[in-house]
Formats: C-alpha cells, structure tokens, sequence
C-alpha cells in the first residue's frame, strides 16, 4: 500500500471519529438544548419532577361526607362496604370498595341497584366504575372486593354536605340466571 493511501485512509478515519463524537455530544447535548428552546420560544410544556398536574375543577372550599350503606334481597350473601363514610371535595376522584362473599355452595348471580340520599344527590354522582353496571357471578364461597370510583359533581347545591350512597344486591333469577349458573332448572 502506497503512503498517499495510508495518509488518505488516516484522513478518513480521523474525520469519522471527528463526527462519531461530535453526533454522541449533539445527543447527550438534546435534552437540555430541548429545555433552552423551549424557554426561549415560550413553549415550555414539559413537567419537571416538581410540577404535578393539577385539576382544577376540584372544590377545595368545601367537603362532602359520603356514607356507604349495604343491603340484600333474597341472596344468601354478606355484603358490606369497606369504610362507612368519606369526606371528599366536590370534583375530587375517590374510590371504595365493598366486600361481597356467597355463602351457599352453589354460584349465584346478583344485581346490585344503587340508591342516594337526599335524592337529588343522585344527579350529581359521577360513577365511573362500579360493581352495579353489570351482574355479579359468585362461585360457591366466594369472596370478592369492588372498587366503586366516583366523583361528585362540583355543580352540587352547596346546602347538601352529607350523601348516603346505599346498595342493594337483588337475586337475578329466572332462566337466564339457571344459564349463566351453569345448572339446568335453576338454582
């Protein structure tokens, strides 16, 4: 190999070198130039670990008591909630969870119908998860925790400070119910 080779091929390699550094410094260089541009343009929509997104809907100027009330009809089943009341702000996310347990050695399938107290209250309670929207399959013995996620809507009237929410799990019977069980004639 002639020397003009090797000294081309040195060349090269040192400019390689030169823009393999230079693009791993460009990189490591990325966040805070990110962060820069960010304030200058006035951009800035990044959370730094300090920040924390806030809601601003929720009524800190006031609170609410939420008493959890359970009830059965026609089922051999415990069902209790797991807390009797919570205070919470109006437009604040809170969630419990009630306790259900089959006491028969057979599955059984309920429906639970919620209920509010003072009545209006019903209007502005916001479930967003619960036990009720769907029937509920217990195994023979079975227990079983379900959360209830709500809020209450902050347009709540201001004179209405305590809200019972009750439940009452019904059997659901019928040929349906022996289908889902899995027995033919019923339970």
């Amino acid at each position: 190999m002639s020397v003009a080779i090797r000294t081309a091929n040195r060349r090269i390699l040192t400019r390689m070198l030169l823009v393999a550094v230079l693009m791993f410094g460009f990189g490591y260089a990325m966040v805070p130039l990110y962060r820069v541009f960010c304030d200058v343009t006035g951009i800035n929509n990044l959370l730094g670990a300090d920040e924390v997104a806030m809601n601003t809907q929720v009524d800190t100027s006031r609170n609410v008591t939420v008493e959890f009330d359970a009830n059965i009809r026609g089922l051999p089943w415990n069902f209790k909630p797991e807390r009797s009341s919570i205070i919470v702000h109006p437009g604040e996310l809170a969630q419990v969870r009630y306790r259900v347990q089959n006491t028969r050695d057979h599955p059984l399938i309920g429906q639970a119908i919620p209920s509010y107290g003072p009545q209006l209250a019903g209007q502005y309670f916001r479930k967003i998860e619960c036990f009720c929207f769907t029937r509920q399959r217990l195994a023979a013995g079975e227990v079983r925790e379900m959360p209830v996620v709500f809020v209450i809507d902050p347009g709540l009237p201001r004179e209405v400070t305590t809200i019972t929410l009750s439940y009452t799990f019904f059997d659901v019977g019928g040929p349906a119910a022996a289908e889902l069980r899995g027995s033919p004639g019923g339970a």
